[in-house]
């Protein structure tokens, strides 16, 4: 009867909690309550340690070879060849937001968008050309990448190379929740341009994410799902259980051992 009636107490705790399971695993279950119908077009910005790859195109190629510093390739420099593309030069973006560009010296690109990097840089460089010239710049962004921890099925850092992702972008790159993961309590730590460091929480369950300033993720944000007290709760047990049983695996042997030496 014990048995029993364990296994009904089971199966009870199983069926309150899968009816309980689609208010707290859900996402965004209040969107037909959130205006969506601001526009807003997410452009990340430059923020220190990025690797920028810049480059300029002209009519003329010869104008435009002194702001396009190129590096030598380990091919090229084996096979001693220049038959293949050279590498282009990378800047890094120091801590107070500047790159050493060619011709031009530093320049301060810390917290420009793509775009508005591109019209510093054409606006400087246009009076070192001809005047039939409008030189096209292009700046991309070598180092955009995000990492997502905790109760998701793949864990880890991932590269975007669209240089943007929101935040449910980034949960399908890592497998998405598991069941264990709290959704409405969601970490988001995240480093400003001045390297003060900042943690936010987020609520999947609220649609209102979808107008919050940390839908979009920034470049070396980290994402952190904690596990729900039920995983907490397993985990714990799961342990003592172990020690419990090789004790009491102990002790039987003993028992059993002196059964057979009295007896």
């Amino acid at each position: 009867m014990k048995k029993y009636s364990y296994v009904i107490l089971v199966l009870l705790v199983a069926l309150v909690s899968s009816c309980r399971a689609p208010k707290n695993v859900a996402y965004l279950q209040n969107s037909d309550y959130v205006d969506l119908s601001s526009e807003y077009l997410y452009d990340a910005k430059i923020m220190p340690k990025d690797i920028l790859t810049i480059t300029v195109n002209t009519v003329n190629p010869e104008a435009a070879a002194p702001f396009n510093l190129t590096v030598s390739t380990a091919l090229n420099i084996q096979t001693r060849t220049t038959n293949s593309q050279p590498a282009l030069q990378t800047y890094l973006v120091d801590n107070a937001g500047m790159i050493d560009f060619p011709v031009l010296g530093r320049l301060a690109v810390g917290g420009l968008t793509k775009s508005e990097c591109e019209k510093l840089i054409h606006d400087k460089i246009t009076p070192y050309l001809n005047a039939n010239e409008n030189p096209v710049v292009t700046v991309r962004m070598s180092s955009y990448s995000i990492s997502v921890l905790g109760e998701v099925a793949r864990p880890g850092s991932y590269q975007v190379s669209r240089e943007k992702i929101n935040i449910l972008e980034a949960l399908a790159q890592a497998g998405d929740l598991t069941i264990y993961g709290v959704r409405d309590n969601v970490k988001l730590i995240r480093e400003n341009a001045k390297g003060h460091k900042e943690i936010h929480t987020i609520n999947l369950n609220d649609a209102n994410l979808l107008t919050s300033p940390f839908y979009y993720l920034q470049q070396n944000d980290i994402v952190y799902v904690e596990p729900n007290k039920v995983k907490a709760r397993n985990s714990t047990i799961g342990q003592s259980t172990t020690l419990w049983i090789s004790a009491t695996s102990i002790l039987i042997s003993m028992a059993s051992l002196l059964y057979n030496i009295l007896k």
